[in-house]
């Protein structure tokens, strides 16, 4: 039975990290976040995320980019138009409309969680998820000097955490990684992420942090470059992850092709959705590459789309999916996501989609605009 779409309510709110979050390319203290809530003409209802940033500085796209397009593109593609199945809208918004995939992941993702209260089946089912438990990894933004990431790295492992990525820039690598390697011993997960900010000029520091022992090194280069992380991953025993220069079914196939890597980090916001992400997933595990799932900072409902993609059988290494303490003082979801003392996440199996109930007072509150489309 297709579904159409009624009605998309689109919500900016604000939420406050507990601790700046900084990266190679800025730092963030507040997340403006668009939440989205789709009706379908039976009047299911459904909540998605757009986790697109503040300013273009992971992808092209940010909450602004992503609001004009929803509204002035995809929502008039979608509302009142009868969709067979959510594994469909991807197609239909690529043809004759570049770009844009955090917007278009925002209603494809929702459409699959309309589809999964239809069916009275939680997200993972629906989706392909075999997993009772997710393995959760966390992200620790730059950190002022070598100690202070050394503490928030311990302080990582004693809670559970199954794998610590450590974000790195020029200035802030060797000499952290190594300090913490020292500190937690050889066979604590680590790993290290640069959002693309090494040139192949910087191939000196990138093959000291080869002799760290890393689970992986992800996305040195370009954000948008295969051709030079092959020709890098060739100098290197720790295995390259991609990140932003995987951007759809094609880019992974470029990877394979080039061996430009032998792990990806699957974002669904920045491959267009649920749709191309199974499908890289299913490419991936054809070829053994096992993939994992990165985080954007997510509210408490974003959080539930990616333990649902994670619950999917070749996501073999622990995802950025921390439980909602991590950056939320409260967040807007109950009850809040949370983590057991092994590292892992339950997944809501038992109902239908994302497995929490939205907070709607509390949304109110926060909401700084808003604006409903269609019917």
């Amino acid at each position: 039975m297709s579904v159409t779409l009624r009605q998309i309510s689109l919500r900016e709110i604000q939420l406050e990290l507990k601790e700046p979050f900084r990266i190679s390319s800025g730092t963030a203290t507040t997340r403006r976040i668009m939440l989205l809530e789709l009706v379908d003409v039976d009047g299911t209802r459904a909540w998605s995320e757009c986790v697109a940033g503040e300013i273009p500085n992971y992808t092209p796209e940010t909450i602004d980019t992503c609001w004009l397009a929803i509204t002035k593109w995809i929502a008039p593609a979608l509302l009142e138009t009868p969709i067979e199945h959510p594994s469909h809208v991807h197609g239909k918004l690529e043809r004759n409309f570049r770009g844009h995939q955090m917007a278009k992941a925002a209603v494809e993702m929702g459409m699959w969680a309309v589809e999964s209260h239809r069916q009275d089946k939680s997200l993972a089912e629906i989706l392909g998820g075999t997993r009772t438990k997710v393995a959760a990894g966390v992200s620790l933004g730059i950190q002022d000097n070598p100690q202070a990431l050394v503490e928030k790295a311990t302080a990582a492992i004693a809670r559970g955490y199954q794998k610590v990525k450590l974000k790195i820039m020029p200035g802030a690598d060797v000499q952290f990684v190594g300090a913490v390697r020292e500190a937690l011993g050889k066979t604590a997960p680590l790993m290290a992420d640069a959002n693309n900010a090494y040139t192949l000029a910087d191939i000196e520091v990138l093959e000291a942090l080869d002799k760290f022992g890393l689970i992986m090194i992800e996305q040195p280069l370009a954000w948008d470059d295969i051709v030079r992380h092959a020709e890098l991953q060739k100098k290197l025993v720790t295995p390259i992850c991609l990140d932003e220069s995987i951007t759809s079914i094609d880019r992974a196939e470029d990877m394979l092709t080039l061996s430009a890597g032998r792990i990806i980090n699957i974002k669904p916001a920045r491959v267009g959705g649920f749709s191309a992400s199974i499908a890289i997933h299913d490419l991936c595990k054809k070829n053994n590459v096992p993939v994992w799932c990165g985080g954007m900072l997510e509210s408490g409902i974003g959080r539930g789309y990616n333990v649902a993609l994670a619950s999917l059988p070749n996501f073999r290494l622990p995802g950025d999916i921390s439980p909602s303490d991590r950056y939320w003082a409260r967040d807007i979801v109950t009850p809040e996501w949370t983590m057991d003392t092994d590292g892992l996440v339950t997944v809501p199996r038992d109902q239908p989609g994302i497995g929490t109930t939205v907070n709607v007072d509390l949304v109110d509150d926060l909401t700084q605009r808003h604006e409903t489309l269609g019917g």
